[in-house]
């Protein structure tokens, strides 16, 4: 046995280096949070991929199939694989980077998806061409946990085609840091001072419809003279500013950028990852939007497709959805999870300055046309 004598010392020691190791990790600041943030990430990544890996086995026995078609990066994919095994489904998954992309494609492949997640004036475009399969409610019971000011928009008043997914607006993320003051108006994007740094999501709708907002003219205009100004004001910003999707997001993370035209969620999980960024919804007012599950006319799963909107509007997955996503989820028993985040949840007065995108055909050719000249 050893002495007391022996013992001090030892335990002194033991005693230090538990100490130091304590003080590290909290005088380490940002960097160790990042660190052990980015060890949890990535250790709940392998941990999801390996149970990936497992159930791919398993739900290769599945004979049924269901065609989802959804926007980048916009869905937890686990609860892809918890609906799989729940359903003794297969589901396989795809992803569109725009609403005009997506619509080309479903045109050409009329019979190639069951479910798609498409923004409001989309899915009213799609109602109007009499591309989507109207819901049987009785089968997609969970449409009671939508909100209620998420239901009966403009262009489907009794929601036969569509059920509310996620919501948002479209703003302006920028970097604090390399701003004199904080920014407030869509003038920013077109600011000769931020050349180089001036970031724009590469989307017809929205880059047409911030510009508009921008000259005091409403989104949905089809004005020729006021779509001129618009055409112009975005053909000299070209030399400005540079376009792209996810990756204009990224560049922001990085410091890369100083302002970009950018979604709510995007804008969100940017800032999780840097501090010295913040998102605005102009002065002028934006884009708040719905975006919908929908169901393509000529599915051969509808009960399926059905059964999967259902699944998706149960308040714990809305939740993983919109920690994922971190956009805001139609399903307001989901929303308790998140506090008063004011990106993910505007002031009614900031809504009151927005409006939504509405489908009219006239409007959308002369939208192509300008579109193709600025690009």
């Amino acid at each position: 046995m050893k002495s007391k004598k022996n013992i001090v010392p030892i335990v002194a020691v033991i005693v230090g280096i538990v100490i130091i190791g304590i003080m590290a990790i909290v005088f380490g600041g940002d960097k160790n949070k990042k660190k052990y943030a980015n060890l949890n990430n990535n250790n709940s990544n392998i941990a999801f991929e390996q149970a990936k890996k497992e159930h791919e086995k398993e739900r290769k026995k599945y004979q049924d199939v269901l065609y989802v078609y959804n926007a980048a990066e916009y869905i937890d994919e686990s609860t892809l694989m918890d609906f799989e095994k729940e359903y003794k489904v297969r589901v396989e998954y795809s992803e569109f980077e725009s609403n005009e992309s997506m619509y080309e494609d479903v045109s050409k492949n009329p019979n190639k998806y069951d479910v798609l997640v498409p923004s409001d004036y989309m899915i009213d475009r799609l109602i109007k061409e009499d591309k989507l399969a109207k819901l049987d409610k009785a089968k997609v019971t969970n449409i009671s946990n939508v909100a209620t000011e998420y239901l009966a928009p403009e262009y489907d008043k009794n929601n036969d085609y569509v059920i509310p997914y996620m919501t948002g607006t479209l703003g302006i993320l920028y970097n604090t840091k390399k701003v004199a003051t904080p920014i407030d108006s869509w003038n920013a994007l077109f600011d000769s001072k931020y050349k180089g740094k001036i970031l724009m999501w590469d989307s017809e709708r929205d880059c047409l419809g911030a510009t508009l907002k921008m000259l005091g003219y409403s989104m949905n205009s089809k004005n020729s003279s006021e779509l001129a100004q618009v055409q112009s004001k975005l053909t000299a910003q070209r030399v400005l500013a540079k376009y792209g999707e996810e990756e204009i997001r990224d560049m922001m993370i990085a410091g890369e950028g100083t302002v970009a035209l950018m979604y709510s969620g995007e804008a969100k999980n940017a800032i999780n990852q840097n501090n010295n960024l913040a998102y605005v919804i102009p002065k002028e007012g934006g884009n708040k939007w719905v975006d919908g599950f929908v169901i393509l006319k000529n599915t051969k799963h509808m009960e399926m497709a059905q059964n999967f909107i259902n699944f998706m509007c149960r308040p714990n997955i809305a939740v993983r959805n919109m920690t994922t996503t971190g956009y805001t989820s139609a399903i307001k028993g989901a929303w308790g999870e998140f506090g008063n985040n004011k990106v993910m949840f505007p002031s009614a007065e900031e809504l009151s300055r927005c409006e939504a995108f509405l489908y009219d055909k006239e409007a959308t050719e002369l939208y192509n046309k300008i579109w193709a000249k600025i690009k």
